[in-house]
């Protein structure tokens, strides 16, 4: 998934610890360009919160 490869390369990359909120900002604008995420802004940050809860990416 998209989100989940997004999240883990933006993690590893950052040198200064970013909040969990900051992270998923930084994120979402890194994917701004997805269909899904263009179509369906507000479903997009909520299975984004999911996935976060459901892999543990904190």
């Amino acid at each position: 998934m998209v989100f989940d490869r997004t999240w883990k390369q933006l993690r590893s990359s950052n040198k200064a610890e970013l909040s969990q909120e900051e992270h998923l900002e930084a994120v979402l604008e890194a994917m701004a360009d997805h269909p899904f995420l263009i179509s369906s802004p507000d479903m997009a940050r909520q299975v984004a919160a999911f996935r976060i809860r459901l892999l543990e990416l904190a």
